[in-house]
């Protein structure tokens, strides 16, 4: 197949520095020509396997931009669209994307009342079942609380119900769904809000078994991602929230790109002590990438479960948060997921758990050997709290860290949830992005989505806004991290870049608001044009390309 996509400008080295419109071919699944529109071929000049340079075109005028030689060739009209490579969300859990697409989104509520309102809705709609909601942020409104199990319970009638929220580690449950899951005498239970062990007897109540629902899932949850022009996602699957052959299940239905869906990058969250843990899970789960991921060290600041070094500010008494992982665990899992040939990876968000899981590495490189740690590119996911000393171990180890910018700027800031759980002292410390790039450590962005929204040029956005002002990135430091640095932290050959013989993976985008036309909607750059991030909404994903596929097109 082939396909010259016209009249655009490119993300690529030179290609926009002088602000003419530009082309680009592909052949099957990689890009075969690049250059000036006014140069660009017809499908029919580019024979399949044929490569070419615009730089090598004859200059002899317009292609004329005629109908297909052959079946499945085609000539598009991006009418001035920004054409990027297709962004790489680090950190998602694709099944629960698609139960909240498909479910109650409480992350617009401004109140509880407002949504409590919603949930009401959804209960008097519901036939049997249980009522699944999620994305609720006490911090953000007037009450400053959490929805009561009472409150819930008259919402849906009496119904189960399960209420997440936004960070997926905690949640409110009615009684029929804290019956069902049998965790009122489990640890983390208070009068139906759940935490810890009582929070995932809830999750395993509620977990999606039958196959086909599943997939469906699945599939909302992947399209919400090729939307937004996310062309590959990293899945974090743990227990609590999926099941092994769920994972599977998603691996072997995105290997092929002509399933027309985002590729799926595993990583599976188990624990494991020795080398055939490790080996055996990948037996069980072909294309298994890591394991670990949301493998918890501790829970999160919303939630008030992240393990912290000093007491909350914002409760009585010592809370300091759940350390869930000991170094010795850290230690075993690393070295047993290091000789099988995989990767680790680790949830940590709080300064003590960042101290256990750096003491685990260490242990773990006394016995494996630094350089192996390193050659495995292991990777700590959040890393939210992050000192000069650990981000000096983080280096040391070759660690890469998998970060959120989104979480920034919905909690970040002097007046945010993080400066009340923290004080604003502890809270300007975090998400150190500036610092981590600075010193060289590999950094990645993603979503972790459902907990924020999918909005790829949001979270860039985000990590050029910072609320600290010395942790702002700049936009192509940003665009990158949300882009190649995702093939890399996979350990991917991917380069996340738009070249002559690479893969024909990128998206399209228009303004916000608004149709393309011109290359001045652009901003150039001799390394590539960017939209301007000033502006507070994000660029529309007009086309998602992966390896010559299409996995969205936007439609009139």
């Amino acid at each position: 197949m082939r396909t010259v996509y016209r009249r655009c400008v490119v993300h690529a080295p030179g290609q926009a520095a002088h602000g003419a419109l530009a082309a680009l071919a592909v052949v099957d699944d990689r890009i075969a020509w690049l250059g000036p529109d006014d140069d660009a071929p017809a499908p029919g000049d580019l024979p399949p396997g044929e490569a070419s340079s615009g730089e090598a075109s004859s200059g002899e005028g317009p292609a004329e931009a005629r109908p297909a030689g052959e079946a499945g060739d085609d000539v598009v009209d991006l009418a001035g669209a920004l054409v990027t490579p297709g962004f790489v969300d680090a950190h998602v859990h694709v099944l629960e994307t698609g139960l909240a697409v498909t479910g109650v989104d409480l992350s617009a509520a401004r109140s509880l009342g407002e949504a409590l309102e919603l949930v009401a809705r959804a209960g008097a709609d519901a036939v049997g079942g249980v009522v699944l909601a999620h994305g609720w942020d006490e911090s953000v409104w007037p009450e400053g609380r959490p929805p009561t199990a009472a409150e819930v319970e008259r919402a849906v009638g009496g119904r189960a119900a399960y209420l997440a929220r936004a960070d997926l580690h905690s949640a409110v449950v009615t009684a029929a769904l804290a019956d069902r899951a049998g965790c009122r005498d489990v640890e983390g239970w208070s009068d139906g809000y759940v935490v810890g062990a009582a929070h995932e007897r809830a999750r395993e109540a509620i977990r999606v078994g039958d196959p086909a629902r599943r997939a469906a899932l699945h599939r909302a949850g992947l399209a919400a991602f090729a939307r937004q022009g996310v062309v590959c996602v990293h899945e974090h699957s743990v227990e609590a929230l999926d099941t092994r052959e769920g994972l599977a299940a998603l691996l072997a239905m995105t290997a092929d790109p002509a399933s027309g869906l985002p590729e799926v990058i595993g990583y599976r969250g188990e624990l494991c002590e020795t080398q055939t843990d490790a080996r055996r899970l990948a037996e069980v789960i072909p294309g298994l990438a890591g394991v670990g991921g949301d493998l918890t060290v501790d829970g999160s600041l919303g939630s008030r479960t992240a393990a912290l070094r000093s007491p909350y500010a914002d409760v009585d008494g010592d809370a300091r948060g759940d350390l869930r992982l000991t170094a010795e665990q850290v230690a075993n899992h690393v070295g047993a997921v290091t000789r099988a040939g995989l990767q680790a990876a680790f949830h940590v968000i709080g300064d003590r758990a960042m101290e256990e899981v750096l003491l685990g590495f260490q242990a773990a490189g006394d016995v494996e050997g630094v350089e192996a740690l390193r050659a495995a590119t292991h990777r700590l996911e959040h890393a939210e709290m992050m000192d000069t000393p650990a981000l000096a171990r983080v280096l040391l180890l070759g660690l890469t860290v998998s970060g959120q910018p989104a979480f920034d700027a919905l909690w970040g800031g002097p007046d945010g949830m993080y400066a009340r759980r923290l004080g604003r002292v502890r809270a300007g410390n975090l998400n150190p992005f500036a610092d981590l790039v600075a010193a060289g450590v590999p950094l990645a962005f993603g979503s972790d989505s459902p907990v924020t929204a999918v909005d790829p040029w949001g979270a860039v956005r985000a990590a050029v806004h910072h609320h600290e002002p010395e942790q702002r990135l700049s936009p192509l430091v940003a665009f990158r991290a949300h882009t190649a640095a995702g093939w890399r932290a996979a350990r991917r050959a991917e380069t996340g870049e738009l070249r002559v013989g690479g893969p024909a993976t990128f998206a399209a985008w228009r303004p916000a608001g608004g149709v393309a036309g011109e290359p001045s909607a652009w901003v150039p750059d001799p390394d590539g044009a960017l939209p301007d991030l000033t502006e507070p909404t994000s660029p529309a994903c007009v086309l998602a390309v992966r390896n010559g596929v299409v996995l969205h097109r936007e439609t009139a």
